[in-house]
């Protein structure tokens, strides 16, 4: 019996992180605290957010088409860049407050999150609200340390 990695190959191992987005109850905020994990130890260089956000629009077109989902749960490689965006510019400490504001904006989809969810199809929607989420998270921390004084 094959298993879904050998029908579908290398994408599914994208956009799933390796499997984790399967194996975890909380697939979206493991794969959030793991992208943060990484950006706590090593500076995630803009462009390689773009590169995986690039490879995320991918991969995730072509597992929802063979999967016919809308947002898979499993699927967490836009969790992944959300999370990078979030703590993008703001130094290595920062990696946990980007991780918390990034997924409360995520899990309660506030105004502009959830009309780029609902407005933009597919791939893009399942990328796109991440994205924004992790810009919100990202000006907000921002603010938070230019109003207590901590280099913002």
């Amino acid at each position: 019996m094959s298993s879904s990695f050998e029908k579908r190959g290398w994408y599914e191992w994208v956009v799933t992180l390796g499997g984790l987005g399967r194996i975890v109850p909380m697939p979206g905020t493991v794969a959030s605290l793991a992208a943060c994990l990484v950006a706590s130890v090593v500076a995630i260089p803009i462009w390689v957010v773009g590169i995986v956000a690039a490879l995320g629009l991918f991969t995730v077109y072509l597992y929802i088409k063979e999967t016919q989902g809308v947002d898979p749960k499993e699927v967490v490689i836009d969790e992944v860049v959300g999370s990078w965006v979030a703590v993008w510019g703001h130094g290595l400490g920062y990696a946990l407050p980007a991780f918390l504001l990034f997924r409360i904006f995520d899990i309660l989809k506030p105004m502009p999150v959830s009309t780029v969810e609902k407005r933009l199809p597919g791939t893009w929607g399942v990328m796109a609200d991440d994205v924004v989420a992790g810009f919100l998270a990202n000006v907000v921390l921002w603010l938070l340390r230019w109003a207590f004084g901590l280099g913002g």
